[in-house]
């Protein structure tokens, strides 16, 4: 299972676009990694791939298929599935209420979400003694893996992942990554975009840099492990 950006311009508007023809190939079982500064148009990209900009030029293609067109609410069914910059929790309804929204499309087959259900708690124990608990009074780390465990409720193969470790303390991070890392483990195709480079690069199969919504380098993950601080100053 292959997600294909080829030569993707896109934008909030038609004057002033974002990016400009970018291309990136993430594959099965890899966790790819988009770098880059500020600006340089990374959540963006994950944006155009979701279907909330639609691409000006170019194609997008997940499993030889294209998403051009598609809107975010086709994309579940299509086995993509994106957790958003910032929190995506409902605060007020529990956490069993939480993940109940993310079998939203399995809502007429009780035995398939009581599966989802079983099968989501099994994976993170910790959400299962709290399933009673308000979303809201989690900690940050909980909500985040919350966040992790409604994603892969309706078994999609490829997860977007927008700032997964922002705001967290180092230790909540350490763990966010070591759910990535089974998810890896698992066969999922993974795309990154995080503020946290060190932590994303050690994860990273493969990596693209963005600067100014265009391509400046990529290459595989070992290529950039030891220029890390070369490329942030280049940044900068």
């Amino acid at each position: 299972m292959s997600l294909e950006i080829k030569d993707v311009t896109a934008g909030y508007s038609h004057e002033a676009p974002i990016l400009e023809a970018v291309n990136l190939t993430a594959r099965q079982g890899m966790v790819t990694v988009i770098l880059g500064p500020n600006g340089a148009g990374k959540s963006t990209l994950l944006k155009a791939v979701y279907g909330y900009l639609r691409p000006r030029r170019g194609e997008i293609v997940h499993d030889g298929k294209s998403l051009v067109g598609l809107r975010p609410n086709d994309m579940l069914r299509r086995g993509i599935a994106y957790l958003l910059q910032g929190r995506s929790t409902f605060p007020s309804m529990t956490v069993q209420e939480n993940l109940e929204v993310g079998i939203w499309l399995l809502r007429a087959d009780r035995r398939r979400r009581a599966e989802a259900l079983a099968e989501v708690y099994r994976r993170f124990p910790q959400l299962y003694d709290r399933r009673w608990s308000a979303a809201g009074s989690l900690s940050g780390g909980e909500q985040r893996m919350l966040e992790i465990a409604r994603l892969t409720m309706t078994k999609p193969n490829t997860l977007l992942l927008d700032e997964p470790s922002v705001g967290l303390m180092p230790q909540l991070v350490d763990a966010v990554y070591d759910e990535i890392r089974r998810l890896k483990d698992e066969k999922y195709t993974i795309v990154i975009v995080d503020q946290n480079l060190r932590k994303s690069i050690e994860i990273a199969d493969y990596v693209y840099v963005l600067v100014l919504g265009r391509n400046s380098h990529h290459g595989p993950q070992r290529e950039f492990a030891p220029r890390l601080s070369e490329i942030v100053r280049e940044w900068l």
